[in-house]
């Protein structure tokens, strides 16, 4: 079922966001590449510190999302293109192999991306670097609460067949891009990231992984439903006078292609 994306409440917490993505980029040895891919790009703000980082490099970002790929071509010395994950991993011979290859949080929406992960080694020239992160969250209450409330008999009927994040744990992603032939670092990392406003952890899923289910639901169901998710969510996240913690456990893989 196909759902959009709204940039301005993605980056609601664009700092702690965009915290995995430097920490993903300090683990890439590439020095001088000329061709980095930054696959589910979004807004560009990340792919921004790619450009910084290799300024002499040809900087692509590319995401499925028209939404956000409009709000990616504003960052210079970024390239933005529509374009899915697995667009890119069968382009074959279309382009020539990239030097650096980069995904960060976009892999989860991707079914069955672990078949997909050779093709895109495949994409990268020998030598060159291929990095993910995807959250490793998917059974904390910020997600299974969505998911049993979906459930419900007055929700099911339209929540069924939506889009919803899938990952694995690092030792999985490090079997796998082993087997592509690669030099493999993974690890995984819990951000407790403290969160203030009102119903923070509610926008936050609103902006990501809830967004599919709630774009699913016509009014007044719709309304009704995140009235009952943001209720459930401040019981799981109370604020004890400090601002909300949200623990939020992220997965990374740096492979370098032999």
């Amino acid at each position: 079922m196909a759902h959009t994306w709204d940039p301005d409440r993605y980056l609601t917490y664009a700092d702690e966001r965009g915290r995995p993505f430097v920490e993903l980029l300090s683990r890439i040895a590439a020095t001088g590449p000329a061709t980095v891919v930054d696959l589910g790009c979004g807004t560009g703000n990340l792919t921004r510190l790619l450009a910084q980082r290799w300024p002499g490099a040809d900087v692509l970002g590319l995401d499925s999302s028209p939404q956000m790929v409009e709000r990616a071509r504003r960052v210079e010395g970024v390239t933005a293109r529509v374009a899915t994950i697995e667009d890119f991993a069968r382009s074959g011979t279309s382009r020539p192999p990239s030097d650096v290859v980069v995904t960060n949080s976009a892999l989860q929406w991707v079914p069955d991306h672990l078949a997909l992960l050779p093709d895109l080694v495949d994409r990268v020239a020998p030598g060159g670097w291929f990095a993910l992160q995807v959250p490793g969250n998917m059974d904390e209450p910020s997600h299974t609460i969505r998911r049993d409330l979906a459930a419900e008999a007055d929700y099911a009927a339209h929540t069924q067949g939506v889009a919803t994040p899938r990952a694995h744990d690092a030792q999985t992603y490090l079997r796998v891009l082993q087997a592509c032939g690669c030099e493999v670092d993974a690890w995984e990392t819990t951000y407790l990231h403290v969160l203030r406003g009102q119903d923070p952890v509610l926008t936050w899923v609103s902006g990501t992984g809830a967004r599919p289910t709630l774009q699913a639901l016509p009014e007044p169901l719709r309304s009704r439903f995140e009235a009952e998710l943001g209720r459930r969510l401040r019981e799981a996240y109370p604020d004890r006078g400090h601002g909300v913690v949200l623990p939020f456990r992220r997965v990374f893989a740096v492979a370098r292609r032999g």
